[in-house]
C-alpha cells in the first residue's frame, strides 16, 4: 500500500512538471489543463472538488492557479508533496523570467526589438475564453447560476478593485446559501483549525518589514518586503499583479522603466506556468546594479516574497475545508461561489480585449483574426498550447 502511494504521488508530480511546461494563457486556461489531466486523465479528484478548491483559492490572496494546484497536492500527499507541487510548478517559468531579465540588458544595447510578441495578447485572450466556456459548460446548472454569472461579469468588467474580487464571489455564495434546506443534514462535523500556518504568514510580515527598517531600505530586504506585502493583498490573480507592481516598480519607486516593464509583460505572455511568475523578471531588474549574481538573487527575492503568503494561507485553510463543506450552508454556497467565479473568467477575457479594440484597423483586423483562430484551435483540435504559442511567436516574427 505504501509503494501504492509512493508511486502515485510520483506520477502526480510529473503530470505537475509536464503541466509547468505547457500551461500556457494565465489562470484561468490553467484551471481547464487541471481538469483535463487531474479530473479526466488521472482522477486525482472529482469536478466538484477541483472546482470547489479553485473558487476557495480566489477567496484568498495569492496566485488562485498556483494556490490550487498546491492545494491538489496538499490534498493528494499531505505538506511535503504540496511543497513539491509549488516548486516543480514555479521553477520553469520563474528561472525563464530571471533569463529574460538578465537578457534584456544585451537587448537594449543591440537595439534589438521584441516586436515578434505582438500576437500572444489575442492569443492569451482566445485561451481564456476557451477556459470561460469549458468551465461555465460545467458548474452553471441553474437559472440562479447563470444570473449570478452575468451580474459577477459585469460588475468585475466595470469595477476594477482588487477588494471587487473576494466581494462578488462571497455574495454569490451568500445569495445560494439560503437555499441550503436542500442539502442533506450531516451529524459527524468535527471542524479542528490549527493556526500554525496562519501565525507564520503574520511573523513573516512583521519580521520582513522589520528587516526592510532595520537594514535602512537596503534594497534586498526592502524587495522582500515589497513583493511579501503584495502578495498577501492581490485578489484576483495575475490580472491584479500587473498593474499594481507597474505602480509600484515604475510610477513610485522608478527601479526601471514603463518601456522594460512591458517588455518583460510581452514576454511574459510567451511563458507556461503561473502568472506571477513576472514578479521574478521584476525582481531581477530591480538587483541588476548588484550584476548577474544580484538579478539572480532579486529573481529569487521577489518569487519567495509574491509566493509565500499565498501558500502560507492556503495550507492554513485547506486543512479544515472538507469538515467546513459538512454545513448544509457552505455547500449550499458552493453553487453561488462557482457562478461568481465563470462571471469572473469572463470578464478577465473582455478587460484584456478592449485594449485591443483601440489599435489601428490593420492591427485590430488580424488581432481578432489570431484570437479567434486561437479559440478554434483549442474548441475542435488537439493542438498543445506550446505548438500553437510558438506559432503565434513566428507570425509575429514574419510580420514584425
Amino acid at each position: 500500500m505504501a509503494q501504492t502511494k509512493t508511486i502515485r504521488k510520483i506520477i502526480f508530480l510529473k503530470d505537475v512538471l509536464v503541466i509547468a511546461w505547457t500551461a500556457f494563457g494565465g489562470p484561468q486556461a490553467h484551471i481547464a489543463m487541471f481538469f483535463e489531466r487531474f479530473v479526466e486523465r488521472r482522477g486525482y479528484l472529482t469536478e466538484e472538488e477541483l472546482i470547489e478548491l479553485n473558487a476557495l483559492c480566489q477567496l484568498l490572496p495569492g496566485p488562485t492557479s498556483t494556490q490550487t494546484i498546491t492545494a491538489v497536492g496538499f490534498k493528494i500527499g499531505g505538506v511535503g508533496l504540496a511543497l513539491l507541487t509549488l516548486l516543480i510548478w514555479a521553477t520553469p517559468a520563474v528561472s525563464i523570467m530571471t533569463l529574460a531579465a538578465i537578457g534584456l540588458t544585451y537587448l537594449q544595447r543591440n537595439d534589438i526589438s521584441i516586436q515578434f510578441t505582438r500576437f500572444i495578447r489575442p492569443m492569451a485572450i482566445g485561451f481564456i475564453s476557451f477556459a470561460a466556456l469549458k468551465i461555465a459548460t460545467k458548474v452553471i446548472k441553474t437559472k440562479t447560476a447563470v444570473i449570478l454569472m452575468i451580474i459577477a461579469a459585469v460588475t468585475a468588467y466595470h469595477l476594477h478593485y482588487p477588494i471587487v474580487f473576494p466581494l462578488l464571489i462571497v455574495a454569490g455564495g451568500l445569495v445560494t446559501t439560503f437555499r441550503y434546506k436542500e442539502y442533506p443534514k450531516q451529524t459527524d462535523k468535527n471542524i479542528r483549525i490549527k493556526w500554525h500556518y496562519l501565525t507564520l504568514f503574520v511573523v513573516f510580515f512583521v519580521i520582513f518589514g522589520v528587516l526592510s527598517e532595520a537594514s535602512g531600505r537596503w534594497l534586498p530586504f526592502r524587495l522582500l518586503e515589497n513583493f511579501y506585502r503584495t502578495g498577501s493583498f492581490i485578489f484576483g490573480g495575475g490580472q491584479v499583479l500587473i498593474p499594481l507592481l507597474f505602480t509600484e516598480f515604475v510610477n513610485i519607486k522608478r527601479l526601471l522603466s514603463a518601456k522594460e516593464f512591458m517588455a518583460g509583460y510581452a514576454f511574459s505572455q510567451t511563458v507556461p506556468g503561473p502568472t506571477f511568475c513576472f514578479a521574478a523578471f521584476v525582481g531581477a531588474l530591480c538587483m541588476r546594479d548588484f550584476g548577474v549574481m544580484g538579478e539572480i538573487a532579486g529573481a529569487f527575492i521577489a518569487s519567495i516574497g509574491v509566493f509565500l503568503p499565498g501558500t502560507l494561507l492556503i495550507f492554513f485553510v485547506i486543512q479544515f475545508w472538507d469538515e467546513l463543506k459538512k454545513y448544509r450552508a457552505v455547500r449550499a454556497s458552493l453553487e453561488g461561489i462557482n457562478a461568481t467565479s465563470s462571471g469572473l473568467v469572463v470578464a478577465a477575457a473582455f478587460l484584456m480585449l478592449m485594449p485591443i479594440l483601440e489599435q489601428s484597423a490593420t492591427t485590430l483586423f488580424w488581432d481578432i483574426f489570431i484570437m479567434i483562430a486561437t479559440f478554434l484551435v483549442l474548441q475542435f483540435t488537439k493542438i498543445s498550447p506550446p505548438i500553437i504559442v510558438l506559432t503565434g511567436l513566428l507570425l509575429g516574427l514574419i510580420f514584425s
